[in-house]
């Protein structure tokens, strides 16, 4: 996959590892866009990386996902590589008492519905293009899940599902698809979770995935394992002496 001279949209890319990859993708000469919920971070943002382009979307809301397409359409028609990177993950204990479905829908709507979703409505523009890509970004928890986070394991579990079937589907097309798996990395995601689970390890810096990334494209590496996500995705036949820790 070339990695230079794409137009790349990457959703949730104004913090963490959306705007890690908004960098990277730049200094590698390409036109990106970053979308997101929070028009702060996407002026900060912008203001860090001026040859950024930015637009305000919650891709949770399918009336907002389906706006941002037509947007993206009239304004960006050579569009060639989404990034599905946009994510939540929230503390849940269905021990304890039931969770509101709020809750649970919310983390499905942005982790599971919103990139299947975007993905259908960008494959008539991405399939126009000589080259063009879908980027997945899962998470080493797809495939050993942390029991404190069930729900956002579940996602990222069905997103690598989801994944490995687009693939075959797309086989004889232009569009490539790849899946991003990184381990615990030192972002915002998750708020205040690993303080309350008392959780020392920080994680790797959202640099070191963008770059193993941008790798990976280099070497059309279909899963892009970063760092120790590697031996989640090993130990996933070991899942239930694990799933506590």
């Amino acid at each position: 996959m070339k990695t230079t001279n794409n137009t790349i949209l990457i959703t949730g890319g104004a913090t963490g590892i959306g705007l890690a990859l908004a960098e990277t993708f730049l200094r590698a000469r390409n036109t990106v866009v970053i979308c997101g919920r929070r028009e702060d971070r996407l002026a900060e943002a912008k203001a860090k990386f001026p040859a950024l382009h930015t637009y305000t979307c919650d891709v949770s809301q399918a009336t907002e996902r389906e706006r941002l397409v037509t947007w993206l359409t009239e304004n960006f028609p050579g569009l060639n590589v989404l990034v599905n990177n946009a994510g939540i993950q929230q503390m849940l204990s269905f021990a304890d008492q039931p969770v509101a479905l709020d809750r649970i829908e919310q983390e499905l709507a942005t982790n599971v519905t919103a990139p299947i979703h975007l993905t259908s409505l960008l494959l008539p523009l991405l399939t126009k293009q000589a080259e063009s890509a879908v980027l997945n970004v899962s998470s080493g928890l797809a495939f050993t899940p942390l029991a404190a986070v069930p729900v956002y394991c579940a996602t990222k579990a069905a997103l690598h599902s989801f994944t490995l079937s687009l693939r075959y589907q797309l086989r004889h097309t232009s569009v490539k698809v790849f899946e991003v798996v990184p381990p615990i990395v030192n972002t915002e995601l998750g708020g205040t979770g690993r303080d309350e689970r008392g959780q020392q390890d920080r994680g790797i810096p959202p640099s070191d995935v963008a770059q193993e990334t941008l790798a990976g494209l280099q070497a059309d590496t279909p899963e892009i394992l970063v760092g120790m996500a590697q031996n989640l995705y090993n130990q996933r036949e070991k899942l239930f002496p694990m799933i506590n820790h």
